[in-house]
């Protein structure tokens, strides 16, 4: 069973190493996987210091990139830590799985970054009805709110400026045109 599980965790979550694949629930339709965190203590956001006192857990529930044409679905448990030092603001966190889960989050990573790249290509309802045929359901809005969620790209500084101008005067019409040289 062991063997299983190890296989099952290799192919769902190849580049994570710190998650354990605990059993699988097969579905016409649908595939759910009970998942949890194996490492024994994370980080706090806020400060920094790695804490292994656990407060609590529970059950997270994120969709994943449909395999087989059938949707994925995790049940993740995730454990709520203590925060161990007492000039921190936050005295509980809870562990994030890195390339896998954030803050908030209601998808895995590879599904929100595979939903972005089609809100990229098609935005709102083309990408919606691409979703679909993937096998993945999304909003329109949402499709929309995650593309705006992306970081803008950095613009390179101009390194010639040219400046046209049109006037009418008098009623003459004249233009200028002029380039500056690269500043060195």
């Amino acid at each position: 069973m062991e063997d299983v599980a190890l296989r099952l965790k290799e192919l769902f979550f190849p580049a994570i190493a710190d998650i354990a694949v605990l059993s699988v629930d097969v579905d016409i339709e649908k595939v759910r996987l009970d998942v949890q965190c194996t490492t024994a203590g994370a980080a706090c956001p806020g400060c920094g210091v790695c804490s292994t006192r656990v407060h609590s857990s529970y059950l997270r529930f994120l969709a994943d990139v449909p395999s087989a044409g059938r949707s994925v679905a995790l049940q993740l448990r995730v454990r709520r830590f203590r925060c161990g030092n007492t000039k921190c603001p936050r005295q509980t966190f809870v562990e994030q799985i890195s390339g896998l889960t954030r803050r908030h989050g209601q998808r895995t990573e590879q599904l929100r970054s595979t939903l972005t790249a089609v809100g990229l290509a098609l935005a709102g309802r083309a990408g919606v009805r691409l979703a679909g045929v993937l096998g993945m359901s999304i909003s329109r809005s949402t499709v929309l709110r995650l593309v705006e969620a992306l970081p803008e790209p950095e613009v390179p500084t101009p390194r010639v400026v040219g400046v046209d101008e049109y006037a009418t005067r008098k009623g003459r019409r004249y233009g200028t045109g002029r380039r500056d040289p690269p500043a060195d």
